[in-house]
Order: C-alpha cells, then structure tokens, then sequence
C-alpha cells in the first residue's frame, strides 16, 4: 500500500504553491497513466493535488486566428470539438486513434502531454531501468526491443514516447503555456520533451514547480491536405509501433509547404523540419516522398528486435504522404498489422 496524502487546489495559483511546496507531489487531473504507475509501484508520490476543477476546460479562439485549449479538456472532447474537426483534423484524426473511448472520455489534454513510457522494462520494477532509477542500466537495449525507438535514443535509453495527440501537435506547430512561480512562459512544442541523452528520467522541459495551463495552435491547421497513419499490433486499443502525422499546402500539383512527424520511434514525438524542406517546391509523388522518408531515416538505428520499424517507417512516410496529397484520410479501421 502507497501512502499518499491528497489535496484539491482551488485555482491555479493554489495549484503552483501546492506543487512547489512539496517537490514529490504530483497534479493529478484524469490519471489515466498516474494511476496505473501507482498500482505498479512505479510512481510513489507523497501527495497528490487534484486539479481537475480548475478552469481549464476552455476551447477558445485567439486572436491571431489560432485555438487555445485548456489543459483540462478531455481528449474527447477536444477530438470532436467543431472548430478542431473542421480545421485541425490532423489533431482529431490522432486522439481518437488512440486507447479507448472510456480513456479519452478522462485524459486530459495536459495530461496527454506528460505520459510517460508504456516500455515494460520501465514498470517492471525489478528490472534495471535509467528512466525509473538512474544509473542502474537499460535492460531494454539488450532485452525485449520490439516497440522501442529507432531515432533519437542513447546508451542509457532507447524508451519511446506513447502519445498519438501529441504526434499531431508536433506537426502542426503548437506552442504549450505553462505557469509557475516565475510567472507564465510559452514553449514551442518541439522542446517540450527531451530525447534521453544521459538523464533518460527527464521526459520534458517542464520544471518541477509548474503545470501546463493551455495548448495554443497557430491559425494554419491544413485542413484540406491531411493524413493520420497509426501501425500497430492490433486495432483495438494498442500502442504504435509507427505513428506518421502529415500534412500539405498544395499549389497545383506542387508541394508550398509540408509537415511531417512520427511516434512509436522515439523519446519524444519526432519531427524532421529537414525532411519537411526538402518537400517544399518539389511535385507531390512517391518519388519526392521516398527521399523525404529516407532523409527523416538516415540516422535510424534499430536493435535485436526492432530493427524491422526502419523500413515500416519509411513505408508509412510514404504512404501518409500520399494520401494527405490525394486527400483521403487514413480509415480509422485500416491499421492492423497482419
């Protein structure tokens, strides 16, 4: 049994001085992922601070044309939102590719972002992990390897990130609004997490004694040109092996602007603003989609028994692309590996 006390912030200043009090504390909104690492004896917070009535449940219009969501929206909601279905798609297209109706139902859209690795080896606690107890060593690496990353991994950790939602965001450009004692700050989304380096524990940017309060979308949301392709195991409720989020600006038959991100292959959700410039002024084809998926690859390096993700990627990229092109969405049924 983990003891645990708990406590419910009335708003989010009460919220920032609860955390800061207390580092080992924890926010719990939905706790669809805290939870579980509770039962697992994985997460053994000293406190926990309820901030699922905070006033964070707005979806609203900014000025510059984007979209500001509170980070208590559940995914749900924000999945079948009008404004995000009509003009981000992508974002839609992704929540509602991943876990299950009742798990969107209570994830929150913060919460989304602060999920932390489905690897085995990492709720397995008597396992050597670096995620979960620094220095002890990755057993993954010479392990049981099949879901883990092929870009951006290291020698303490080759662990990916799980999020669907935060696949779409990568693409899309969004930005995350934080607060804390300091006072509020904006990050853009591609240094929110971190890759593992040597301190594989660190997930995100987020300091201790802050909480995400919004995510901000910008005005473009590709909304005609779009396409959202999950690859896993099995269709109902599974983790992706390869995620690819794409999204194009077509002028005529030629690409103007490209975005292109993937999940299932990393410790962060992994965009290649390479790739994407290397598409831009070039026909939309398979064959400007192979180098662009052969440049996001190049430095792909699988292990025992993983190494298979390479070629799948490099499949999906094109295969995403092209259908964002053609316009024709991936089917939500259409994902099973066979």
């Amino acid at each position: 049994m983990i003891n645990f006390a708990y406590a419910r912030a009335n708003d989010v200043a009460d919220a920032v001085r609860m955390i800061a009090a207390d580092p080992t504390a924890k926010f719990i909104a939905g706790g669809t992922n805290l939870v579980d690492l509770m039962k697992e004896d994985v997460e053994r917070p000293s406190r926990l601070i309820d901030i699922s009535r905070l006033p964070l449940r707005n979806v609203e219009e900014t000025a510059d044309g984007g979209l500001r969501v509170g980070a208590l929206v559940p995914n749900s909601d924000l999945a079948y939102h009008p404004v995000v279905e009509q003009r981000y798609p992508l974002l839609a297209s992704a929540i509602l590719a991943g876990a299950s109706q009742q798990l969107r139902n209570m994830a929150s859209t913060g919460g989304n972002l602060l999920q932390r690795t489905r690897c085995a080896y990492f709720y397995d606690t008597v396992t050597p992990c670096n995620k979960r107890e620094p220095g002890s060593g990755c057993s993954a690496i010479g392990g049981v390897n099949r879901i883990h990353a092929i870009l951006g991994a290291s020698e303490d950790c080759i662990a990916t990130h799980p999020s669907d939602m935060c696949v779409a965001l990568a693409a899309l450009d969004a930005r995350v609004r934080v607060t804390g004692p300091a006072g509020e700050r904006v990050m853009a989304f591609a240094d929110f997490h971190r890759l593992p380096g040597n301190t594989p524990q660190a997930d995100t940017n987020l300091r201790p004694n802050e909480i995400i309060i919004a995510i901000e979308l910008p005005a473009r949301g590709f909304a005609a040109n779009y396409s959202y392709l999950k690859i896993r195991d099995r269709l109902s409720y599974a983790f992706a092996l390869v995620s690819i989020a794409a999204a194009l600006e077509l002028e005529g038959g030629t690409i103007k602007e490209a975005r292109l991100a993937l999940g299932g292959v990393a410790h962060r959700p992994w965009r290649d603003t390479a790739a994407e410039a290397t598409l831009r002024g070039q026909p939309a084809n398979q064959a400007s989609f192979s180098r662009a998926a052969d440049l996001l690859l190049q430095d792909a390096k699988g292990y025992e028994h993983n190494a298979f993700k390479i070629e799948l990627a490099r499949r999906g990229i094109v295969r995403t692309l092209t259908q964002a092109a053609q316009a024709t969405p991936q089917s939500q049924s259409a994902k099973k590996i066979r």
